[in-house]
């Protein structure tokens, strides 16, 4: 089904003549009407959409969506056969459009229906605003199929129910969205996703001198970067084990044994190249080096479970078409956080912990996840009650893809994926328990009785790679504009946080006093000291999403209170303590980066 929904101000139509033999009867529908503020859905039903209930709540939610959005005060479904060029026979488009009507009728909507079949003159009045036109397609996809014995979905509750068993009435959105990707293969319509608008804005951009899907971070975006690495490594350590953090080479020699093992579990997604006769792989990951510098300390029983962290710079060989901009690089930055547990049981203990931090943190974004966990039939069959003690933590379902036994050194692997804003699963958290790198690596601790032993190995990213972090804080704040709402930054990831504009150079003495006050606590802070009107220097600080703006003049300097425009909240007068606590509640738990730009405008280059 294709629907383009049009927010009219003022709406009419009249059937004229029958345009099929088939057409539906004037009596059964309303020929003619006029209305205003009416959501105008135009739709075309498609071949395989009749008796697809699927089709038709999908369409539903989705009219519902621009309905609430727009505020418009009814609905009318106007059929139109021009969208598309695979139609539905007409008895079944009339079944469909008469199914959609109902739905939206049973929701408590004001809803109308055109008849289908006729020639329509109609008269529309469009109101114009950015969400007055849009088009969506609705595809079949979720209805249960046969033939996935991978696959299953477990409750919290601890039932595990095949695909074909399920019931779509008992699963969210969202979910649906991941069994539409992940079982079924559905390929969603391909549109430009507006995070790509905010990459631009804060300056991540691809290199075009470099090979495909390497980026550049330009003066904001390196801030950024660098705030969510400490903000990484922050999480790690609040786990609640000892962690070491380390650093290493980002260069392998095949010849090494582990090394390439490790590499052929990985696959074909690597970086090889040949230098003095030697094999050399580019790390995918942080677990060549911390694995191949833990083998070399001497380990108690008393010292587990301890941690070890590395930001590392990892190289990944993705295909072109699969490359996408802060999400699918072949470079990109993985805080990659290991750590070692005495056996399996104490491992699956802390990775209860790992698993509620993975959540603790999605969830101050204002996000949620759908989970896949992939694991062996055995272990499910041997782990039951923690597999469901992990699912009754996220209190909603999740899906389950069993694995071959023993092809994998992890045990069970986790990836926990947001919904974006293009209906598309992206996994950004992620924690697997690994049973098989330690005797790999030749990692050992030694035991009560002075026995050796191999750990057991938790690997996790507790927010994902620095660049899909902040991907989810882009394509958060792009649910935010769709929603009608502000969109912004988290005060602690906001390049600057604190921007003065002097109303003249005459008072250039004082807001440097008072940018000096916020820079020693942290606060990163500029002054636009261009020569620009103020209300232009305003409306540029805004549109980069500064979350504090101040004004200064006369009137502040003999008040001792600033003017602050707030993000999101409008403008307060505060005095300069009042705003710093203010700042310091909203970066309180997160790291303090100092900034590393100019703090006058006049001295800076502008970007393209």
């Amino acid at each position: 089904m294709k629907i383009l929904l049009i927010h009219a101000k003022e709406f009419e139509y009249e059937a004229r003549q029958k345009a099929i033999e088939s057409a539906e009867k004037i009596d059964g529908v309303s020929g003619q009407g006029s209305f205003e503020n009416i959501l105008v859905v135009f739709t075309t039903v498609e071949e395989g959409d009749s008796g697809s209930k699927e089709v038709v709540r999908k369409a539903v939610n989705e009219i519902l969506d621009v309905f609430e959005r727009v505020k418009a005060e009814r609905i009318i479904v106007y059929p139109y056969a021009h969208l598309s060029e695979n139609l539905a026979k007409p008895s079944d488009a009339i079944s469909v459009l008469k199914s959609l009507y109902s739905e939206l009728k049973s929701r408590g909507v004001e809803v109308y229906r055109a008849p289908f079949g006729w020639y329509k003159r109609f008269k529309i009045h469009c109101y114009g605003h950015p969400l007055a036109e849009l088009s969506r397609t609705i595809r079949p996809g979720t209805e249960i199929k046969k033939g996935f014995p991978d696959y299953a979905v477990m409750f919290p509750d601890g039932r595990v129910v095949g695909i074909e068993e399920l019931d779509g009435s008992m699963l969210s959105d969202d979910f649906k969205a991941l069994l539409d990707a992940e079982v079924f293969k559905v390929k969603r319509e391909a549109k430009k996703p507006r995070y790509l608008e905010l990459c631009k804005k804060f300056g991540f951009e691809w290199e075009p001198m470099s090979d495909l899907g390497n980026m550049r971070y330009g003066p904001e975006a390196t801030l950024m970067m660098d705030s969510v690495a400490d903000y990484a490594w922050m999480c790690a350590k609040s786990v609640g084990v000892p962690v070491f953090r380390v650093k290493g080479t980002n260069m392998f020699n095949l010849d090494f044994k582990p090394v390439k093992q490790h590499a052929e579990l990985f696959g074909d997604r690597l970086y090889q190249f040949e230098v003095d006769g030697k094999k050399i792989v580019l790390r995918y990951a942080a677990c060549h080096q911390q694995f191949a510098m833990i083998k070399d300390w001497e380990i108690s029983y008393k010292n587990l479970p301890f941690g070890a962290f590395e930001v590392a710079d990892s190289y990944r060989l993705e295909q072109p078409g699969e490359i996408v901009l802060c999400f699918r690089l072949r470079k990109f930055f993985m805080p990659d956080f290991h750590i070692f547990c005495r056996d399996l049981a104490q491992a699956m203990d802390i990775s209860l912990k790992v698993h509620d931090k993975i959540y603790e943190e999605i969830k101050k974004l204002g996000r949620d996840y759908v989970s896949i966990y992939n694991l062996t039939r055995s272990f499910l069959q041997q782990h039951k009650g923690y597999v469901t003690e992990l699912v009754k933590r996220e209190g909603k379902p999740v899906l389950l893809h069993f694995v071959p036994e023993g092809k994998y050194y992890w045990v069970i692997n986790i990836e926990y994926n947001i919904i974006d804003e293009l209906k598309r699963p992206r996994e950004i958290g992620t924690f697997q328990i690994d049973v098989g790198n330690a005797k790999r690596f030749g990692i050992k601790y030694v035991d009560e009785k002075s026995q050796e032993h191999y750990p057991v190995i938790i690997h996790t990213a507790i927010i994902g790679s620095i660049e899909r972090y902040i991907y989810t804080v882009f394509d958060t704040a792009i649910k935010a504009m769709n929603e009608g709402k502000t969109p912004k930054l988290p005060t602690w990831l906001a390049p600057i946080q604190v921007r003065i504009i002097p109303y003249s150079d005459e008072y250039l003495e004082d807001v440097e006093r008072i940018a000096d006050t916020l820079e020693n606590l942290s606060i990163r802070v500029d002054i636009d000291d261009r020569d620009e009107t103020i209300a232009k220097k305003i409306r540029e600080a805004e549109t980069k999403w500064i979350p504090y703006i101040v004004v200064y003049g006369k009137r502040e300097k003999e008040s001792g209170k600033l003017s602050v425009r707030i993000r999101g909240e409008g403008q307060e007068s505060l005095k300069l303590e009042d705003l710093i606590d203010k700042i310091e509640n909203e970066l309180k738990g997160y790291p303090r980066i100092k900034s590393t730009l100019p703090r006058r405008l006049s001295v800076r280059p502008r970007y393209r």
